[in-house]
Order: structure tokens, then C-alpha cells, then sequence
């Protein structure tokens, strides 16, 4: 299903995995809005394989949340092999996060510090084929590019080579933050392969997707902040329109999210239209009452 995807469309159009936020009740919001495929947050592979309880908490979805990419955090192939096949029955793929820059997680062996550790990334991608031999379940790593681009490619063909269904490229290096991204990179490495690849960062709107597929030839494009902040993006709107904001309410009142994920959505998608002293008081509220109260006053003076 994922890379009939790539096959079909001109530019996938696809959601981060985000710590926190791109849970199933998000993923079913932006896929009324033109998402083409979603990924779950970053899911740490040992503690999903020994405790049953963490694989009900980290990992849900339903049959309205398809396609869908897990995204493991592994510092071994063995790990991230088992949690596979945990999930492989509920989703399309697995990914493995080779991109995550902070420092705890580089520490414990996770995240970008992969990028400099090729041999482990085939044997994730080699153990994980042999586990799950299916051609249409997805393996896939996301990863930040090295400050030389020739050991980033070297990297990228080693992987393909292993079996590598697509690629995921934020083109910046994992000690930068703000920097512009470096598209000629992303463009190099996709000349490079013969595998699908995404670019990601600082896509805030269609145009932006439009811009950075025209310059580099990607096959998709993912977007992270600038789809927290605006869900329907992908359909072309310019912020979050009413009605986006309204299914939001529903999806997480029907989904039964926690209070801070309920309200942390809604920040996002509202604080740029509010005032300083409105996004002040709304940041502040403390219940699921006192927010929903709030948002049909504000809903109503927007309408």
C-alpha cells in the first residue's frame, strides 16, 4: 500500500512522527486533510518489547488509520526486528529513527547518532526483511545529513542495498537547529537512489512542498511543525481553518485523548490568530470544560 503510494501520486504528502502529538486521534484529523500517509511518534523499541502495558499506551490505531508507518528508536537490530513484528499485523511499515538530534537519546544510543553506524542500519533493515518477508510491509530509516554529503550518500546506497524500501532525509545535520535546509543535499541523495525519497524540513504549506519537490525531485515531502500548526496545510489552506479546529474537538472528545494533548493541539492551531493576552489566558486553563467553553466563544466571533 505505502509505495503504491509513490507509484500513484506526483508528491506523497505525509506527517511526522512527533513525540507527543502525531497520535492516532491527530493522524485521523490530518488525513480528512489531504494527508497521504502518517507516522506514529517515536516508539522506544526494548521498552515496547518487554512491556505489554508501554505497546497499549505508545501503539493505537483503527481501521480509518491507513496507511500507517510505526516509527521505532533502536539501538540494535534485534530490538527493532522484534518490536516489528509486535505491530507489523496493525500498520504498513516500520521505520527506524536515525534522526532524532537531542541529547539523551543520542546518549542511550538512539536517534542521529546512527548515521555514523552503516553496518547497523543493514543489519536492522537485513533482519528485520528476514523476520517479515511480505513485499508489501515497508522498512524505512529517517535520517539527518552528515556535514560531508558524500558520507551521507555512501550511507543511503549501503542501506538500499540491504533492502531499504524509502528513505526520509531532514536535510540538516544533527547540531543544527534554525540553519536553512540544505536542499542540494536532499537532491543529491535522491539522485543517489533508487528508492523513494521524502524530504523533510521546515515544510509549513503546500507551496512549500511544491517548492522544495521542484528543486530537489522528491517523491514526498513530510511535514512536522507546520502541521501542528495548521492540520489541513496539505489541502491547501493557509492557517487551520474553522472546521478543522471543530473535527479536532470531536476526534479528540470521541478518542478520549488526555487533557495536555487535547489542549496542546489546540494552542498550536489557534495562537497565531490570538492576541497576546488571549493566548496568555487560553495557555493557562487547566480543564477539558473551561477549554471547549472557551473555543465556542472563540469559534463563534471567527465565524
Amino acid at each position: 500500500m505505502v509505495l503504491e503510494l509513490f507509484e500513484d501520486n506526483n508528491l506523497v504528502k505525509i506527517c511526522a512522527p512527533m513525540v507527543r502529538y502525531s497520535k492516532l486521534p491527530f493522524r485521523l484529523l490530518v488525513r480528512k486533510y489531504g494527508c497521504d500517509l502518517a507516522f506514529t511518534p517515536m516508539i522506544i523499541s526494548d521498552s515496547f518489547i518487554q512491556a505489554p502495558k508501554a505497546r497499549d499506551i505508545e501503539f493505537t490505531t483503527c481501521d480509518a488509520d491507513q496507511p500507517l508507518i510505526v516509527q521505532f528508536a533502536a539501538h540494535n537490530a534485534t530490538d527493532f526486528a522484534t518490536a516489528s513484528e509486535l505491530v507489523a499485523k496493525n500498520c504498513n511499515g516500520v521505520d527506524l529513527n536515525c534522526g532524532c538530534p537531542q541529547k539523551w537519546a543520542m546518549q542511550q544510543g538512539y536517534g542521529a547518532c546512527l548515521i555514523n553506524k552503516p553496518e547497523l542500519l543493514r543489519d536492522v533493515v537485513l533482519q528485520t526483511r528476514n523476520r517479515i518477508p511480505s513485499n508489501d510491509f515497508t522498512v524505512s530509516i529517517k535520517i539527518r545529513i552528515h556535514s560531508d554529503i558524500r558520507k551521507t550518500v555512501e550511507l543511503c546506497q549501503q542501506v538500499e542495498a540491504a533492502g531499504l524500501s524509502f528513505l526520509t532525509v531532514h536535510g540538516r545535520t544533527k547540531d543544527q537547529k534554525s540553519d536553512p535546509v540544505n536542499l542540494e543535499a536532499v537532491k543529491l541523495i535522491k539522485q543517489s537512489v533508487r528508492v523513494p525519497v521524502i524530504a523533510n524540513g521546515d515544510i509549513c504549506s503546500i507551496r512549500d512542498a511544491e517548492n522544495v519537490q521542484r528543486e530537489t525531485c522528491v517523491n514526498g515531502v513530510m511535514a512536522a511543525r507546520g502541521i501542528l500548526e495548521n492540520p489541513a496545510m496539505f489541502a491547501g489552506f493557509s492557517e487551520t481553518p474553522i472546521e478543522c479546529i471543530k473535527d479536532w474537538i470531536k476526534l479528540a472528545l470521541e478518542t478520549g485523548v488526555s487533557f495536555t494533548h487535547f489542549h496542546h493541539h489546540l494552542i498550536y492551531m489557534c495562537e497565531k490568530n490570538m492576541s497576546r493576552v488571549d493566548r496568555r489566558y487560553f495557555n493557562a486553563l487547566s480543564s477539558t470544560t473551561a477549554v471547549i467553553d472557551y473555543m465556542e466563544n472563540y469559534l463563534s466571533l471567527c465565524e
